[in-house]
């Protein structure tokens, strides 16, 4: 039975995850490890990975912005360790490691290093036995990064940070990522013995390996050739070319795909898109959060996509803006238009120029062609809302619906006041306020009678 018990707890996989940093050369207010990168913050993107390896327990620690970075991680199954002093990643490790089981294989990874990939992590995890296992890179500029030393046989004998290297070292191509993996109870014998005797005046983790190897443990290497992999993020600049890299990436991916980009250097995904075969998308288009185009979509230049869901052959014209909206096969959007959350149109409907809808359905066929606002709205089909039409449909505290039956006709430049029922095949008279339910198959006019006052002269024709 206990050789049962120490066969799982040495299968037992504990991550700790580092994001105390504050990142002064951000120049911002914000935890450096909540910028964003394709839509999404830093620590989301190593947390996604970080799941993917299914562990046991995830650490995270914390400093700088404690109370942000803890609100963005509300789950149960990440707990937090406070690094009231930054001394560095040695001593960061060591806020969490008591934690740890000590027969735990223990991942530790950066919240400021975004991309690295399940199956690099699977590799170095795979080298752990006795030994820790670090992951290295080669880099035709190591500038910034400690650079791994060698012994003759090629083995792992130590890492030398940038500050501290000589002339010969910082010609090392090869580098130190920071991330590794050991068991919890030699790397907290390891951390023990560290001390902060270098440039910075800091306990680096690195330094656990070197002391490893003293001691007779071997250090296991694993290469990563992936350059994105190991990327770091520490200043507005780096994350203005490491966004670029991953978009050129996702773009790669859409072509491969069979999706027509008209320019793979203007497209920006934040968010999980996913699309059909034959789609096309002009230049400078933005897809936030999950996007789904299905077959056929062409998407014109300039248009902003969030959280929607697009139905085949549809057509959106230049410089819309849809979010939270979904719609149906062989529409119309656009150009100038603007779908917000809650809008849904069924197949063939159309919304044309500076046309802004909220929460409003529109059924088969439906239009609004021009210049119009359809707020808390339901449209049955093949019904038409003419140009400058309006609903009414906040009174200052609560919003109330407005419903279009089906073969409805809205003139032009007509307001209706919420909450108000149009029957099926009703006509609205152009200009017209509607304030009362029109029965079906009715002509409402809702407006003041015409007069013509003859003889009438302009202020500055007047005689005195």
């Amino acid at each position: 039975m206990g050789d049962e018990t120490l066969k799982s707890q040495e299968s037992r996989l504990e991550i700790i995850v580092l994001a105390a940093g504050q990142g002064s050369r951000m120049r911002s207010s914000k935890p450096k490890v909540l910028h964003l990168l394709a839509g999404r913050a830093l620590l989301d993107h190593v947390f996604d990975t970080a799941r993917s390896l299914n562990p046991d327990a995830i650490h995270v620690v914390v400093g700088h912005g404690a109370g942000a970075v803890k609100e963005t991680l509300d789950t149960g199954d990440v707990s937090f360790h406070h690094q009231d002093q930054q001394l560095g990643t040695g001593h960061a490790v060591g806020c969490a490691l008591p934690s740890c089981h000590p027969e735990a294989t223990v991942l530790v990874l950066f919240g400021d290093v975004p991309l690295m990939s399940r199956a690099t992590l699977l590799r170095l995890l795979e080298q752990v036995s006795q030994g820790p296992a670090m992951l290295a890179a080669h880099l035709d500029d190591p500038r910034g990064y400690g650079r791994v030393l060698r012994d003759g046989a090629g083995n792992f004998s130590a890492v030398v940070e940038d500050g501290d290297a000589g002339h010969d070292q910082r010609a090392i191509k090869e580098i130190n990522t920071g991330v590794l993996a050991a068991r919890a109870g030699l790397l907290t014998d390891l951390l023990n013995a560290v001390n902060n005797d270098n440039a910075q005046g800091e306990y680096y983790l690195p330094d656990t390996l070197a002391l490893a190897v003293e001691g007779g443990t071997t250090v296991s290497i694993v290469v990563t050739e992936d350059p994105l992999e190991i990327c770091g993020i520490n200043d507005r600049g780096q994350l203005e070319a490491l966004e670029r890299a991953l978009q050129r990436r996702l773009a790669d991916a859409l072509l491969n795909a069979g999706v027509a980009l008209a320019d793979r250097q203007r497209v920006d995904v934040r968010g999980d898109l996913q699309c059909g075969s034959d789609v096309e998308i002009d230049v400078n288009v933005v897809f936030e959060g999950r996007v789904v185009l299905g077959d056929g979509v062409r998407v014109g230049p300039n248009c902003l996509v969030k959280d929607a869901v697009i139905g085949a052959g549809t057509d959106i014209q230049a410089f819309c803006h849809i979010e939270g909206a979904s719609i149906g096969t062989g529409c119309r959007i656009g150009p100038y238009a603007r779908l917000r959350p809650g809008t849904r149109l069924a197949e063939t409907a159309r919304i044309g120029n500076f046309v802004e809808t909220k929460n409003a359905v529109l059924g088969p066929g439906s239009k609004a062609n021009h210049l119009a606002y359809l707020g808390d709205t339901q449209i049955g089909a093949k019904s038409n809302v003419g140009a400058g039409t309006i609903t009414c449909n906040y009174d200052g505290v609560d919003k109330h619906p407005t419903r279009l039956g089906d073969g409805v006709f809205v003139g032009s430049n007509s307001t209706l006041v919420a909450p108000v029922t149009v029957g099926d095949h009703t006509f609205v008279a152009a200009g017209s306020v509607v304030t009362d339910d029109i029965p079906e198959e009715s002509l409402a006019v809702g407006r003041a009678r015409q007069r013509n006052i003859s003889g009438w002269k302009p202020p500055g024709r007047r005689e005195d």
